[in-house]
């Protein structure tokens, strides 16, 4: 069993730069994550991604999935610290924190080298990162190819979104683009690319979703941009029975995303 470090203190150099990764600024220089709990962990592991650092408490070294873990890490190169539960909260920030962390190299797939597939999914401007995990999770569900993050998107790899995903943000290929490239490589999309947007001239249920599909979403409040609008084949809208007008954005593109996929996963 490789060895690991024993740290006590919240104060150690690892146990603070693992905690500035709660900063969007600290991830992006540093290109890591942060993944809690030990579901998290293993999923990252089984779906073929190296752990930079594995951070347990001490007193589950020994549990058989927390050696799996401390073997994958030490194979990839990573190191292991063992902590008091002390340090994992101040770590993690959580009052009853998880006894697994793991610190990931993040992952982006340029724009220029996507391959159509079935079904890619557009988000544009999205502003809460419950909302992006959620979408990433519903995206999983369905098997989409990725996810392509269009503008001054929140991080998918922000804590709070890590934690929506469930997991599936190591399972979602993601891409990330200003406006104009992503408009730019939309010009040669091989198939039908579809926005929800108030002025949509049809139920969403009614149009044919033959692959490969581009689904395109915009921002929580205001939707989609005019340019990214005027991008789609199609424009669609999902009735709303009552009183409100709309719905969250996550919940939107979960009833696209089915409907999307219903006939070729026969959901």
């Amino acid at each position: 069993m490789p060895e690991a470090r024993l740290i006590t203190s919240p104060a150690n150099p690892e146990i603070k730069r693992i905690r500035g990764l709660a900063l969007r600024k600290k991830r992006e220089e540093e290109r890591l994550f942060v993944a809690e709990g030990l579901r998290h962990v293993m999923e990252a592991i089984e779906a073929g991604w190296p752990l930079e650092t594995l951070v347990y408490r001490a007193d589950v070294a020994q549990r058989p999935k927390v050696a799996e873990a401390r073997a994958a890490t030490a194979a990839a190169g990573g190191f292991c610290l063992e902590v008091t539960e002390a340090v994992l909260a101040k770590m993690t920030k959580r009052d009853n924190p998880q006894t697994v962390v793991g610190v990931l190299r993040q992952r982006w797939q340029p724009l220029e080298g996507i391959a159509p597939g079935k079904l890619w999914i557009a988000l544009e401007t999205v502003r809460d990162p419950g909302n992006l995990g959620t979408v990433l999770r519903t995206a999983d569900a369905v098997a989409a190819d990725g996810v392509i993050l269009i503008g001054e998107t929140c991080d998918p790899y922000s804590p709070e979104s890590v934690r929506a995903s469930m997991g599936s943000v190591v399972r979602v290929p993601l891409v990330r683009a200003t406006p104009e490239p992503f408009l730019a490589w939309r010009a040669g999309w091989p198939g039908l690319v579809v926005g929800t947007h108030l002025s949509g001239d049809a139920d969403y249920r009614a149009v044919a979703y033959d692959p490969p599909v581009l689904l395109i979403m915009g921002n929580e409040q205001a939707g989609l941009t005019d340019a990214l609008a005027a991008a789609c084949d199609r424009l669609v809208k999902i009735p709303m029975a009552g009183g409100a007008d709309s719905l969250n954005l996550s919940v939107a593109t979960a009833v696209m995303l089915f409907e999307i996929a219903r006939a070729r996963l026969a959901l």
